[in-house]
């Protein structure tokens, strides 16, 4: 997953400099929504994955299913990952691109993991405490993972708060094994 969104980062930054410069972070968003929606596609992905397929031929099929949603500059970053054969980042690289937006817009995003579900009030305290850190509106979501066995963990781009028991317990493991 860190290795993903460090491969993915600089494709991010640089279409949120091409949104940044053309004033269409609207755009960009649709056009990184459509294709990663693509790309998660059980045929689409085994298309992708094919050996036997030349790029140009991945590049081609691609295309001609995103062809109405791209503007030139998509098309252009759709050949691009083709060619780097990184076309398989494209939801890592529109979440990326999407953290930049809100940065750029004054807020941010969390995407919260906890064990049980959470209240509106639990919620509404846990968002008011990372606005207060990080000091931008925020916007969340919640996910409810029992494998946290309790606790929370809270994702925000690169910044990873783990206060789930797991992640203490893994902790210590990890303390006891030295």
């Amino acid at each position: 997953m860190a290795e993903q969104i460090t491969v993915a980062r600089p494709y991010a930054e640089a279409v949120f400099e091409l949104a940044k410069q053309g004033g269409a972070f609207d755009r960009w968003s649709q056009m990184l929504a459509f294709a990663s929606a693509v790309v998660v596609d059980e045929q689409m992905h085994a298309l992708i994955g094919n050996p036997q397929l030349t790029v140009a031929d991945q590049e081609r099929a691609f295309l001609a299913v995103c062809d109405q949603a791209l503007d030139e500059l998509g098309k252009n970053l759709i050949h691009l990952l083709v060619e780097n054969r990184r076309l398989l980042l494209l939801p890592a690289i529109r979440d990326a691109y999407e953290q930049l937006k809100a940065e750029h817009e004054g807020g941010l995003e969390a995407e919260i993991f906890s064990a049980f579900p959470l209240s509106d009030a639990q919620k509404q305290e846990l968002v008011a405490r990372l606005e207060t850190r990080f000091k931008r509106k925020t916007e969340a979501s919640i996910t409810v993972d029992p494998e946290l066995i309790g606790g929370v963990k809270i994702v925000m781009g690169d910044v990873v708060i783990d206060a789930s028991v797991r992640g203490q317990l893994q902790d210590m493991a990890f303390t006891l094994k030295r």
